[in-house]
């Protein structure tokens, strides 16, 4: 982790949850890839979603705060006032605006020094916890929507089974208990966490829990209106295009977008695109011309 959470999200250290949470939501619509095509955008959109992980998080943050870029090193039940007091060698200081380069927070000591001191006051050989571990998940749009159960090897040593739940989102973690950093000892071994990301796919553009599709349509349909089949992640539905549609119309279908197995799930919205034949037939060709020589419709005046 090279860059400080608080600069990767615009905030400063002492913003409330709602004033992180709105910086991440802008950045993300900013930087989606679904939506942001630009050479780094994805790294970035990586980037505040990590931070935001984080910093939403009370606990996570709180260790983010005390021991910056090494806070996924130390143990849950580090005391930091126990350690002090064995040998008066750490002495708490304010952190300065610049932090944001690992135990800023202390003088007298450095990360290694500390930690490792920690481990031996234990006892040589010690239980020693297990260092919580991260891995990303690739799963498609159909993989998000129905989630399920999933094999996955990491580092071509270790598999793992993993359930997915239904309507995972982009940049969401699937906690795996104990399957992190070994431990020693009796002590447990760490988590390991998943990271969610979602593939770009060729039909459907996801916007959070929404989903977008293209709907194509013939002119008459459009101009006469039709009721026609739209695929969704869900299986195939039948839309009721009005009569007078055009291109870039949206019909909102209510509920077909991701799930959310703890409130509203997302909407699909099939986007309307007109198309026309590349190549008519003489009969077709005839009523077109006939059309055109009867409508004073003029799409550039309408």
């Amino acid at each position: 982790m090279a860059t400080d959470f608080y600069d990767a999200l615009g905030v400063a250290r002492s913003a409330s949850a709602d004033e992180i949470q709105r910086a991440y939501r802008k950045l993300a619509r900013q930087l989606h890839p679904d939506v942001n095509p630009e050479p780094g955008a994805e790294e970035r959109f990586k980037e505040i979603s990590e931070a935001y992980q984080v910093l939403s998080d009370p606990d996570q943050r709180k260790k983010y705060d005390r021991f910056g870029a090494d806070f996924r090193r130390v143990p849950d039940d580090f005391d930091e006032r126990a350690y002090a007091g064995a040998g008066g060698r750490v002495r708490r200081t304010q952190a300065g605006p610049g932090f944001g380069g690992g135990f800023e927070g202390f003088e007298g000591v450095d990360i290694e020094d500390l930690l490792g001191g920690f481990f031996r006051g234990r006892g040589a050989g010690g239980p020693v916890a297990g260092a919580d571990q991260e891995a990303e998940l690739e799963l498609t749009v159909e993989e998000a929507y129905r989630g399920g159960r999933r094999h996955l090897s990491i580092g071509g040593e270790r598999g793992y089974d993993v359930d997915i739940p239904a309507g995972v989102v982009d940049g969401q973690r699937i906690r795996l208990a104990g399957q992190g950093g070994r431990a020693s000892g009796n002590a447990a071994p760490g988590d390991l966490y998943l990271v969610v990301r979602i593939k770009p796919h060729p039909r459907y553009r996801l916007s959070g829990r929404d989903i977008t599709v293209d709907l194509p349509v013939s002119p008459w349909e459009a101009a006469l209106g039709a009721t026609v089949p739209v695929l969704t992640p869900g299986g195939e539905v039948k839309v009721r295009v009005a009569a007078g549609s055009s291109t870039g119309r949206r019909l909102r279908l209510r509920g077909e977008g991701l799930p959310n197995p703890k409130g509203k799930p997302g909407d699909l919205y099939a986007e309307v695109r007109v198309l026309v034949p590349k190549k008519l037939g003489k009969r077709e060709r005839e009523l077109f011309e006939e059309l055109a020589a009867v409508s004073d419709f003029d799409p550039r005046r309408s």
